[in-house]
């Protein structure tokens, strides 16, 4: 299903469907896509576009006149969809199930423009006092070389924020920003954190200036926890959501709250990175850039209802950019930048199947992408996971790229294992699953990350918890492992 000039392909069918056909194309979508049951704003827009189709189709008259005009030749789906299982078969048992799936989107690239979609980004920088010397100092610098390097279209805009926020600098387009240099030396520190108040006039100024073929997006850069504004920041990441603008988050030091920095960044399909140094913070900054700057679909969202019986226990993004993502639809992708790939794998439950069931549907829906290259920049794509029921299982091995995905996954999920663990006060089953850890990164020569572990075992030991620095050095460190090298 495409949001293009072609009617047919908006509605996922081809030329020939049949009137019963279109009518159940229609019905399917608006159920999903209705303003009345979603609030989403992409996808109040894009059910305007298929009830275009749909009235247009569905009168004899309007469709033979229809059939009659060219066709636009931008209805070609953007990219290619690969759907692999970890089982070919369900067994009808009297107890749960894991089913695996690996989603893997490729965009084919002469279907998309060769040229990068302007930038328009805010960096939200945290000036609170303990990001003094050092840490602004490199930020500054890292800052006035990117500016450099924005094209003269892309627009960027700069906020400070302690306990209250400044606007250093309008979103404007860059050939026309003369004073940046200056306005970012202007930064000092002062006050403490206070993140919603940064967040929320970064957005604000991204939002002035968001264009559908445009990479809309906010960087965070924070040191340090906000205190009794969580919740208000997690809901502005869901309207930025909504309205296509991406949140990443740069953590500094050991004493910023990741769990909230992952939750807050992965509801816009963003994620959080973690910076040990200072001197890390401009080759981030400067990947995240790049990263923005070559991007060929944007804001891409899995829908679906999850069949009867079936639940998602577990969804995380393998590539391009490893992130645990939320498990409640619509779910936030993020986007694929050219010449990269979108991997995602799900984990569902299968809760104990009635006598009779033939056919499990785990999930039912559709991907939204942004294509922002296109004169129709939304696209959609619609998808059906499903399984068929036997007696007896089959004995056969998941596909090599589902075994490859989880073993990638398998240290990254032991951390956090031990981490719910140490939370829940079982500090035997946490020290035992970070002995296995520590062994597993030995064998595979990640001797640095293996001797963080075996440290982080003697604190637990000693007091019972993890060391800020220590849980985010495993957290981030294995989670990088996830990445092709």
């Amino acid at each position: 299903m495409s949001t293009s000039s072609n009617y047919y392909a908006r509605l996922g069918l081809t030329k020939d469907a049949t009137s019963e056909e279109i009518r159940l194309a229609y019905r399917q979508v608006a159920r999903r896509l209705h303003p009345d049951v979603n609030k989403d704003l992409a996808a109040g827009e894009v059910f305007i576009q298929i009830k275009e189709a749909y009235e247009v189709l569905s009168d004899p008259v309007k469709r033979a006149d229809y059939d009659a005009s060219p066709l636009s030749d931008d209805d070609s789906t953007p990219l290619t969809l690969n759907i692999l299982y970890s089982r070919s078969v369900l067994t009808r048992i009297n107890q749960p199930q894991l089913v695996y799936v690996l989603l893997e989107m490729i965009p084919v690239q002469d279907r998309l423009s060769d040229s990068s979609p302007p930038l328009n980004i805010c960096l939200v920088i945290d000036r609170s006092t303990s990001m003094q010397g050092e840490r602004m100092d490199v930020v500054k610098e890292t800052a006035i070389e990117l500016v450099h390097q924005l094209r003269p279209d892309d627009i960027l805009s700069i906020v400070a924020f302690s306990d209250r926020a400044e606007l250093l600098l309008p979103a404007t387009q860059s050939s026309k920003q003369d004073n940046i240099e200056a306005s970012i030396h202007m930064l000092q520190t002062a006050g403490s954190t206070e993140i919603y108040r940064g967040l929320e006039t970064g957005f604000l100024e991204v939002r002035k200036s968001r264009k559908k073929t445009s990479i809309n997006h906010v960087i965070l850069i924070t040191d340090g926890r906000t205190y009794g504004d969580e919740t208000a920041c997690l809901k502005l990441a869901d309207q930025a959501a909504s309205q296509g603008i991406g949140i990443t988050g740069l953590g500094i030091g050991s004493e910023w709250n990741d769990a909230f920095l992952d939750d807050l960044t992965s509801r816009t399909g963003g994620n959080s990175m973690y910076v040990a140094e200072p001197i890390d913070i401009e080759w981030l900054l400067k990947r995240k850039f790049r990263t923005l700057g070559q991007v060929s679909i944007d804001h891409i969202v899995f829908d679906a209802q999850m069949g009867q019986n079936v639940s998602l226990n577990y969804a995380f993004r393998l590539e391009p950019e490893a992130s645990i993502l939320n498990t409640t639809p619509p779910i936030q992708l993020g986007s694929i930048p050219q010449d990269s790939k979108l991997r995602i794998l799900l984990e569902f439950i299968v809760d104990p199947l009635p006598s009779g069931t033939g056919n499990v549907v785990l999930a039912d829906g559709y991907f939204t992408l942004g294509i922002p290259s296109r004169s129709a920049p939304t696209s959609m794509l619609q998808f059906n996971l499903r399984r068929p029921v036997k007696k007896s299982p089959d004995f056969e091995l998941p596909p090599d790229a589902i075994i490859k995905a989880m073993e990638h996954l398998t240290l990254y999920r032991m951390q956090e294992k031990a981490q719910h663990e140490v939370v829940a006060g079982d500090f035997t089953n946490a020290t035992r699953h970070l002995q296995f850890l520590a062994t597993h990164l030995l064998s595979r020569g990640k001797r640095d990350l293996a001797s963080a572990v075996i440290n982080e075992i003697d604190h637990l030991h000693h007091y019972h918890s993890f060391s800020a620095a220590g849980e985010k050095r495993i957290k981030y460190g294995t989670r990088a492992l996830i990445l092709p090298e």
